[in-house]
């Protein structure tokens, strides 16, 4: 019922800018993640590269931080972190990566994985600043 006394009130271009805005929304949906796949994950700590294989290989790598063991796996061409000492485990919230320029970091325990490949953009930084 309301939603019909609602759609009565509407003018023409009401609607008309309702439509637009959900198309943008639509098309903005479809547009995210459809960077280029990744060719392979890099972990650092303090800018040093602690560990580097290539995507398509499967493996569980544990690696050392200053908490403790960090597990990092790669699987079906994608990385995640599986398990970490971090108290609040949001690396491991953060999902999985597998396109170029994703990022996963555990700050508690200092690392940083990155997926090294073409960019979603031909651009290589996320944002610009005076």
């Amino acid at each position: 019922m309301a939603v019909k006394a609602l759609l009565r009130r509407l003018t023409p271009l009401d609607k008309g800018i309702v439509l637009v805005l959900l198309l943008a929304t639509v098309a903005l949906f479809l547009g995210v993640g459809r960077g280029a796949p990744g060719a392979r994950v890099v972990v650092e700590r303090n800018g040093r590269v602690l560990f580097s294989a290539p995507l398509a290989e499967d493996r569980t790598v544990s690696l050392a931080g200053p908490l403790g063991e960090t597990v990092l796996a790669i699987h079906d061409g994608r990385a995640c972190i599986v398990s970490s000492p971090c108290p609040r485990k949001i690396c491991m919230g953060m999902g999985e990566v597998s396109r170029g320029g994703e990022l996963l970091a555990c700050v508690p325990n200092d690392l940083l994985v990155r997926i090294d490949g073409p960019l979603r953009e031909e651009r290589d930084y996320d944002l610009l600043s005076r």
